[in-house]
């Protein structure tokens, strides 16, 4: 049930499996440090009850910013803002958990200053042409992925998660179609996927044991997600929980539909099975009513990730024990976006999304 408590296999334990998805919020300061926008939009949620509350993705360096208004944690002048915010979550009985990511090629010129990184040199159209990264990059961004998780637990958050979907650096190097690298970092599925062991094995002997690290995944391609296998995606998975995963989360934008590769099959029972029983699973893809996030349950995750249901209902897990609670579905008003937390950057960014903000 979705009420129950989740306890991961290192001994965490979040008081219920209904998690705070990681959304982009643009609501930072422009140096990356917390405004009081980011805490008033997360603390609403863990007072609301969530067991998990995810930030959205805070680059690990400079070069990895991705948009204005990112959360940044990248250096320990950021720590203050930080531990703000571990404390008022942990403060409302949630486990706090950071989205750690770098951009990659997702890392414009404009913003960060210098040319983007990526696994090798690639262009999406439209942007600018990513240079190789070298082995002095990958070198320092894995040092900067293992720093950053640490000063999230010298801040005091539960916990952090490698964002390795939606297209972002982790998956450049994951993707069989962008990294076509012929040295260590690239080439088969373990060259490939050893940019994200070894960040994995890194931020693992960097943090306490009781300090909750997992891996955020794109199963197939969708979106910026490209050259990704369902089944090389199922041995990363394993992998990483071998390398000191606590959990794998799984980003799949639509959770009510099967596997592309094998369209008789949802990607969470497969998950489930390729990864130890004692790592929690957790799966995210437009789930809004409690008998949504039970359906995923019943297939074998163990928490399941709600984004703009959560916008909609900051309280959407203490609603759950009322019967016959349905919750509240857009367009939303200005007005009610401010009423739950939203700044006006934050408002305006959900735009993005058709139909979500009333005209």
């Amino acid at each position: 049930m979705i009420l129950d408590p989740l306890v991961f296999r290192n001994g965490a334990r979040a008081r219920n499996r209904a998690w705070l998805a990681p959304m982009t919020n643009q609501q930072s300061h422009p140096d990356g440090s917390l405004s009081d926008d980011d805490l008033r939009w997360l603390e609403m949620r863990a007072r609301g009850g969530f067991g998990v509350v995810e930030t959205c993705a805070a680059h690990v360096a400079l070069d990895g910013q991705g948009w204005p208004g990112a959360l940044g944690v990248y250096d320990d002048r950021l720590l203050p803002g930080l531990r703000r915010l571990a404390a008022a979550l942990a403060g409302h009985g949630a486990l706090g958990v950071v989205q750690l990511f770098h951009g990659g090629l997702r890392s414009p010129r404009s913003l960060t200053g210098v040319a983007p990184l990526s696994a090798t040199a690639y262009e999406v159209p439209g942007t600018e042409r990513a240079r190789a990264a070298t082995e002095t990059d990958i070198t320092r961004i894995i040092g900067q992925f293992r720093d950053a998780a640490a000063r999230c637990s010298m801040a005091g958050f539960a916990g952090i998660e490698l964002h390795g979907a939606h297209g972002f650096l982790i998956g450049q190097f994951l993707s069989a179609s962008i990294n076509t690298r012929t040295d260590g970092w690239g080439g088969s599925l373990e060259g490939r996927a050893r940019f994200a062991r070894e960040i994995m094995r890194a931020v693992r002997a960097a943090v306490p044991e009781r300090f909750v690290i997992g891996m955020r995944l794109s199963p197939e391609d969708h979106g910026n997600a490209v050259g990704l296998d369902l089944d090389e995606s199922l041995e990363v998975a394993r992998w990483l929980c071998s390398d000191g995963a606590d959990f794998i989360h799984l980003s799949l934008w639509d959770a009510s539909i099967n596997t592309r590769k094998r369209p008789d099959e949802h990607p969470v029972p497969l998950f489930r099975t390729a990864i130890p029983r004692e790592a929690v699973l957790v799966a995210a893809g437009g789930r809004w009513t409690g008998s949504d996030a039970e359906s995923l349950l019943g297939m074998g995750a163990d928490a399941v990730a709600v984004g703009r249901a959560a916008i909609a209902n900051p309280d959407w897990p203490k609603r759950q024990s009322e019967s016959g609670w349905l919750p509240r579905r857009p367009p939303l008003t200005l007005a009610e976006l401010r009423e739950r937390g939203l700044s006006e950057r934050f408002a305006a960014y959900m735009r993005n999304w058709p139909g979500f903000v009333a005209p």
